[in-house]
């Protein structure tokens, strides 16, 4: 393999171009249609919506997101094992954009085979992208934290578009004509990809760990067994043969994904043949897991508690025009762009300064800062107790904690599993790491349950038991931090090698 260009895109290796783009379409995709998930259950039938109550659309939210990102735990094997991660991208983008097409069919049935697909792709291509970026990296490298913050800025200049475009569809053509404006994006996204490829020079291009012959062809016999038990299910819902209650399907789902990520986590611990550094990094990024797993709870109300909130009890009128639901949503997005340079700087002036907190403070830190933003939705809850619809600003701020919170978490933990991972488990790891957005998503969908239109009362205790059990958990993570701290350096001298020419 050839070596990436040293500097290409704002100061970063150039195979950051095809993954920034790439990455940027495809979340126009996701969070496209995110905005629309719990609007488009709970909307009345003779609005064109499916009628269910907020508690069902809850619990499905959450499965689906959820499940979005569980598959990015296989889906980061197969790269690492068969495909390699190019190849995963490009299949699962291509997965991706059949599932929005199909979400375009209005009916019941087409919308659920339409999120399986999006589930499906999704895996594959989530995981992986956010591995390679590391990938364009030697350990030493400073530059991957401000690398993983610009390739950050691309996903919400995405999030951005795919809000605006679908909100305002929603309300202009129809909800099935937002749908299809995400299959656009996806589609961008996927010729972008293919036609910048020759920019990532290898990285990628084959599986980390190659399988046997006979491996492979036990793979494929896996996963031809899975999807016919997938289908197999999927009729007997559709067709009425198996009934399940969703609440507490989702309430299960979650116990199983927390039990895998430790399962699969203490595997890769204890069997993984790994050094005592090794070990001890991937004790300093288990903590860097449960903030994130716990801070994804409560962000991921975004998409639903504050959807509906936004929806139900905001003054949306501006004159005489009524902003979109969805349009509420790019709020925390528009904040990441505007920053994301501030934070990227500061990372790099401080290291500069020999002053760099460790991934666990900042984790911690970002998870006690998003979850004061719920002191603020637990006032203005108050008051649309009262039956009021309160200002627009109640969210807004609320988003600016969030995106502060984020900011402070996701990029910094998506950089500390690419540098204390070990390199022949990266695509694992970045899986297993994505386990905790599918715990968290799960949980804040079953918290959404509780938000009752018919109830508001209970709608401000929601919002204050998120936050005071955030900042718990934040206090004590950071608290540990200060001894992981000196953990996360040992990946300063690991045996890791830097990509070579061949």
């Amino acid at each position: 393999m050839n070596k990436p260009d040293i500097k290409d895109f704002f100061g970063q290796p150039g195979g950051l171009t095809t993954l920034f783009y790439t990455e940027m379409w495809e979340r126009m995709s996701y969070y496209g249609m995110r905005a629309l998930l719990v609007l488009f259950m709970t909307a009345a039938l003779q609005e064109g919506g499916m009628g269910l109550t907020v508690a069902t659309a809850g619990a499905i939210y959450g499965l689906y997101t959820g499940s979005v990102y569980f598959m990015g735990l296989p889906g980061g094997w197969l790269a690492d094992r068969l495909f390699g991660s190019q190849k995963a991208i490009w299949y699962g983008g291509i997965i991706i954009m059949i599932g929005h097409i199909i979400l375009t069919i209005p009916d019941e049935k087409a919308f659920f085979i339409g999120l399986i697909f999006v589930i499906m792709g999704t895996g594959l291509l989530k995981p992986n992208i956010g591995a390679m970026v590391g990938q364009l990296y030697t350990p030493e490298d400073q530059r991957r934290d401000s690398g993983y913050a610009i390739y950050y800025m691309g996903i919400n200049i995405g999030s951005i578009i795919g809000n605006f475009v679908t909100g305002f569809l929603m309300d202009n053509a129809g909800w099935h004509w937002a749908f299809g404006a995400a299959a656009v994006g996806m589609a961008i996204g996927l010729i972008q990809y293919r036609l910048t490829t020759y920019k990532l020079k290898g990285v990628g291009d084959e599986p980390a760990l190659p399988l046997s012959e006979s491996g492979k062809k036990n793979t494929w016999l896996v996963i031809s067994a899975f999807f016919a038990i997938l289908v197999s299910v999927t009729y007997a819902i559709m067709t009425g043969l198996l009934v399940i209650e969703v609440i507490a399907v989702a309430k299960y789902v979650a116990v199983l994904f927390t039990l895998v990520f430790f399962v699969y986590y203490a595997v890769i611990f204890f069997f993984g043949n790994l050094s005592s550094d090794e070990k001890k990094r991937l004790g300093a990024l288990l903590l860097v897991c449960v903030a994130s797993a716990f801070f994804w709870s409560g962000f991921e109300q975004a998409g639903s508690s504050l959807n509906l909130f936004a929806r139900d009890y905001t003054d949306r009128m501006i004159g005489t025009f009524e902003i979109p639901t969805a349009w509420f949503q790019s709020a925390n997005s528009i904040f990441i762009v505007a920053l994301t340079p501030f934070f990227a700087a500061l990372w790099i002036n401080l290291a500069k300064k020999l002053v760099s907190p460790s991934y666990g403070l900042k984790t911690a830190l970002g998870l006690i800062i998003m979850a004061s933003g719920f002191i603020v939705m637990f006032f203005a809850a108050q008051y649309a107790a009262q039956g009021l619809k309160v200002a627009p600003y109640w969210l807004i701020t609320t988003y600016f904690i969030h995106t502060v919170g984020e900011l402070c978490l996701s990029p910094v933990a998506l950089s500390a599993i690419s540098k204390l991972s070990p390199k022949r488990f990266a695509g694992q790891m970045m899986g297993i790491f994505v386990l905790t957005y599918s715990i968290g998503s799960i949980i804040s969908g079953l918290l959404a349950g509780r938000y009752n239109p018919n109830n508001v009362e209970q709608i401000p205790s929601l919002y204050i038991q998120i936050s005071l059990i955030s900042i718990a958990i934040g206090t004590v993570i950071l608290l540990l931090s200060f001894k992981t701290g000196a953990w996360e350096k040992l990946a300063e001298k690991s045996d890791n090698k830097p990509v070579h020419s061949d």
